[in-house]
C-alpha cells in the first residue's frame, strides 16, 4: 500500500511554462524538490524558492518523477537519459501531452524495471497551473492514482481516473481537439464580426453565458479583438502537435474526423509562417491574412 505526505520526494523534469508553475506549487505546498530542464537558465527561479538541482545520480532518492515536456520525441530522449538512475518501485507522474502510442509503448519498457508509469496530462493552462486549478486525466492503477491524491492536491481541482495505462492521453487529445479546433471558430467568428461592424471587444461579453460561450472564448476572443498576444497561454506548436496527436490516433481507429483535421491544416499553416511559439489566439493573423 503506498502511502504519500508533503515529505515525499519528488524530481521534476521539464520547466516549461507549465512545469515551472507546477513545480512551484509544490514547493510552496511543502514538498522537497529537486528539478532538471535542458537549459538550466529555466530551473534559476525555482532554485531561488528553494528547489535542488537534479543530479541524475541521485534519482534513486526520489520515490515520485514529474515529466513536463514538450512531446514524444522529449519524453523518450529524457527517459532514455535517466533510465539506468531508476530503481524498482518508482513512479513516474507524466504530465506531458503525448501520443497513446507513446505512452503505452514507454510504460511498457519500464515494467521490466518494476516502474510504475501513469499519463496524468493536463487542462487549464498556465492560470490554472499557477492557481493549483488544473484538471488531470490520469492513466494506470486506479488504487494508486486514489493514494497519489495528496501529490495531485497542489496542483489540481480534480483528478479523474480514465482507466488504462494510455488512457488519461486520449482524454487529453480528445480535450485538445476541442481546443485547437475551436481556438479556428473563435478566430473566425471574430473576424466576422469585425467584418460586419461589430465592436469586437463586446463579443466575449455578449456571448457570456449562452451555448456558444466556452473559457478558449473568454480567453481568445479578447485577445483576437484587440490584438494583444503577450503573455504566451498556449503555444500554436503545442497545439498543433496536439491536434496532429488527435488525427494520428483517429488514423490509427479507422475513424474520420474532418473538422480536426482541417483545424490541423490551419494551425500547421500558421506555424510554418513564423507563429510556432506564439500564443494560439494569433491565429486570427491567419484567418485574416487568407482573405
Amino acid at each position: 500500500m503506498h502511502t504519500f505526505t508533503t515529505n515525499t520526494a519528488i524530481a521534476f523534469l521539464g520547466m516549461g511554462l507549465m512545469g515551472s508553475r507546477m513545480s512551484k506549487r509544490l514547493l510552496d505546498a511543502g514538498f522537497p524538490i529537486a528539478v532538471w530542464n535542458r537549459s538550466i537558465a529555466a530551473c534559476e527561479p525555482l532554485f531561488a524558492q528553494g528547489a535542488k538541482s537534479l543530479i541524475f545520480e541521485d534519482l534513486v532518492n526520489y520515490p515520485i518523477i514529474m515529466l513536463c515536456l514538450a512531446d514524444d520525441q522529449a519524453v523518450q530522449s529524457t527517459i532514455d537519459k535517466i533510465r539506468p538512475y531508476l530503481r524498482s518501485g518508482q513512479i513516474i507522474i507524466d504530465f506531458s501531452s503525448l501520443s497513446v502510442h507513446t505512452t503505452t509503448a514507454l510504460a511498457q519498457q519500464l515494467v521490466t524495471q518494476q516502474i510504475i508509469w501513469i499519463d496524468s496530462p493536463v487542462s487549464g493552462g498556465t492560470f490554472g497551473a499557477e492557481q493549483g486549478s488544473l484538471v488531470v486525466f490520469a492513466g494506470g492503477d486506479i488504487d494508486l492514482i486514489n493514494a497519489l491524491q495528496p501529490i495531485y492536491a497542489p496542483l489540481s481541482q480534480r483528478v479523474s481516473c480514465m482507466g488504462k495505462t494510455g488512457t488519461g492521453q486520449a482524454t487529453k487529445i480528445c480535450n485538445q481537439l476541442i481546443v485547437a479546433a475551436s481556438s479556428t471558430l473563435i478566430a473566425e467568428a471574430v473576424a466576422l464580426a469585425e467584418q460586419a461592424g461589430v465592436d469586437t471587444q463586446l463579443l466575449a461579453p455578449a456571448l457570456a453565458g449562452g451555448f456558444a460561450d466556452s473559457k478558449p472564448l473568454q480567453i481568445l476572443a479578447p485577445r483576437m479583438a484587440i490584438q494583444q498576444f503577450e503573455p504566451v497561454q498556449w503555444k500554436v506548436q503545442t497545439l498543433s502537435k496536439d491536434l496532429s496527436n488527435a488525427v494520428q490516433l483517429a488514423t490509427q481507429l479507422q475513424l474520420d474526423i474532418p473538422v480536426a483535421k482541417h483545424a490541423l491544416t490551419q494551425l500547421q499553416q500558421h506555424q510554418q509562417q513564423g507563429y510556432a511559439q506564439r500564443d494560439l489566439s494569433t491565429i486570427i493573423l491567419n484567418i485574416k491574412n487568407t482573405n
